[in-house]
């Protein structure tokens, strides 16, 4: 039988994403349920590297998408983001689940950086001259991840992307955050439990990733 990958829906009016439930960063959006999960699937060969890379064994074909929650999105779902924690989310984690997760992020990161080392600075724009080039792109991630640090708790300044050291620092202190046990509920008030932290984060530094990547490549 073809193993079933658990996927939370977050729909919103115009997009929905569907993200899966056990890998953070496998999340991709698309017009509707079905185009969700369609884009997810689209998106498991570029994905599989980058588990690989946080020491996890992607599942093989055949493998089929089970949604097991739904919920509503808000403004933010229909920008461009997931931007609701689900009953998933709030889970627990063990200490060695815990620790799988930050490996994951920590790859997310390590595709990030490799990606852009490789990209040209001046990345294809769209059709009416929107967009980042890769030096802004890397930028933007990093100071949402200072955003996203301060939904765990970490109070640190949130350092530029061409200070390599302290990105790395940063990093580490996110990571450290991420691989303890948690009994699923937010780390501070207000803030992230650490399920939802290492999606949302780990989506962000991809989904930026695969953008430079893409406009890495000349048309024509």
């Amino acid at each position: 039988m073809p193993r079933r990958i658990p996927v939370v829906l977050e729909v919103g009016r115009r997009r929905t994403f569907a993200t899966a439930v056990d890998w953070p960063g496998w999340c991709r959006s698309g017009n509707g349920e079905q185009a969700a999960l369609a884009a997810l699937d689209e998106y498991a060969d570029r994905y599989r590297s980058v588990a690989a890379a946080g020491g996890r064994r992607f599942p093989g074909q055949p493998y089929g998408f089970e949604v097991v929650e739904r919920v509503t999105g808000n403004a933010t779902t229909d920008f461009g983001a997931p931007g609701v924690v689900s009953e998933c989310d709030s889970r627990p984690l063990t200490s060695v689940a815990a620790r799988g997760f930050a490996a994951l992020v920590e790859a997310a990161w390590r595709e990030l950086d490799r990606v852009a080392t490789s990209a040209p600075a001046q990345l294809r724009k769209g059709p009416r001259g929107g967009g980042r080039d890769r030096d802004a792109v890397v930028e933007h991630v990093v100071a949402a991840d200072g955003a996203y640090a301060r939904k765990l708790g970490l109070r640190m300044r949130t350092p530029k992307s061409a200070d390599h050291d302290a990105v790395l620092t940063f990093r580490r202190a996110v990571v450290d955050l991420l691989s303890v046990r948690s009994d699923g509920a937010p780390v501070v008030d207000n803030g992230w439990p650490p399920r939802y932290a290492a999606h949302r984060i780990a989506w962000h530094a991809l989904d930026h990733a695969w953008e430079i990547e893409d406009k890495s490549v000349s048309e024509g």
